[in-house]
């Protein structure tokens, strides 16, 4: 079976107090080898965009907000990079990849596990492609009560066997605390 990495949407912009941890967790886990190819997405926000239109968030519209975490920013190759809109989970250009590089299997990280990751998993269900989300490797900008409530909507739709623990997280689910 074919499978990938896709890492969503782990930019500068969304990096805080619930979600700092998460880009040395998912360089750890490319690290690791486990698949054969890693992709990524990245938010751009642009002008005239919903979230500006309605919720006034102008946020995530220009580097360094944009830009990939410096944690993993090195991993990123641009013919491995899509572009994503809004909540559009999986773009055109990244579902043609997926479908001519015959992907059957897609491992999950990344961030925002109750919006972004969560639209991602469900664009790749409806694909016929199985999308594994790790638990550890996911989390929300608005907090552990967030990704909690998204995780909980994936095992309902997803199915509760396609949220794995990648052994990353020190078996917890929150950020880790400052001591």
């Amino acid at each position: 079976m074919k499978t990938a990495l896709l890492v969503v949407d782990v930019q500068n912009g969304f990096l805080n107090d619930f979600t700092s941890h998460i880009p040395a967790r998912v360089a750890t886990l490319i690290e690791r080898g486990d698949y054969p190819e890693t992709l990524f997405t990245w938010f751009v926000n642009p002008e005239g965009s919903p979230f500006r239109r309605f919720l006034a968030w102008e946020h995530c519209a220009t580097e360094p907000e944009t830009l990939l975490s410096e944690e993993i920013a090195g991993f990123a190759s641009p013919d491995r990079l899509f572009s994503k809109p809004g909540y559009a989970g999986i773009s055109d250009e990244l579902r043609d990849y997926l479908e001519r590089g015959g992907i059957e299997r897609v491992g999950l990280v990344g961030i925002d596990t109750d919006m972004c990751v969560l639209k991602v998993a469900l664009d790749l269900f409806d694909l016929n492609i199985e999308p594994i989300v790790y638990v550890d490797c996911c989390a929300s900008t608005a907090g552990l009560q967030t990704h909690l409530a998204g995780l909980a909507v994936l095992a309902r739709n997803i199915g509760a066997d396609r949220l794995r623990d990648a052994g990353l997280g020190g078996g917890t689910l929150a950020a880790p605390m400052e001591r």
